[in-house]
């Protein structure tokens, strides 16, 4: 699978002469210290992934990259900060993308007592 990753600053590949230092798969164009709705979109247009992926999204120019990487066929793993799916609603930002229907599963990280623990939605709206 082609995937193409929206490392914006430099955290999730971790390139080093241009070589990641993470594994994030061979298949995988990285384009790094971009941010990420020009990333987003360079992508889709230049380098034809399947998976976008990238980390922290929250602004407009964030969610308005997506829509037009979903609308072109690509599908996206991304990331954003929330407790619950309570929090991303109320989020007007991260609801703009629940209200289009361009999520379809939310996937969240918890940490009690250090147990680490994973909570699948699978319908958010």
């Amino acid at each position: 699978m082609n995937v193409g990753l929206v490392d914006e600053r430099g955290e999730l590949a971790a390139l080093y002469k241009g070589i990641p230092q993470n594994d994030i798969g061979i298949r995988t164009d990285i384009l790094e210290n971009i941010p990420k709705p020009i990333g987003i979109k360079m992508l889709v247009r230049s380098m034809s992934p399947q998976v976008i992926a990238a980390d922290e999204i929250g602004t407009k120019q964030d969610v308005e990259a997506i829509e037009e990487a979903v609308c072109s066929g690509v599908k996206g793993i991304f990331t954003a900060h929330g407790e619950n799916k309570l929090e991303l609603i109320k989020n007007p930002i991260l609801n703009e993308l629940v209200e289009k229907r361009l999520i379809e599963k939310v996937i969240f990280l918890r940490t009690n007592e250090n147990v680490r623990t994973i909570e699948v939605e699978e319908k958010i709206c």
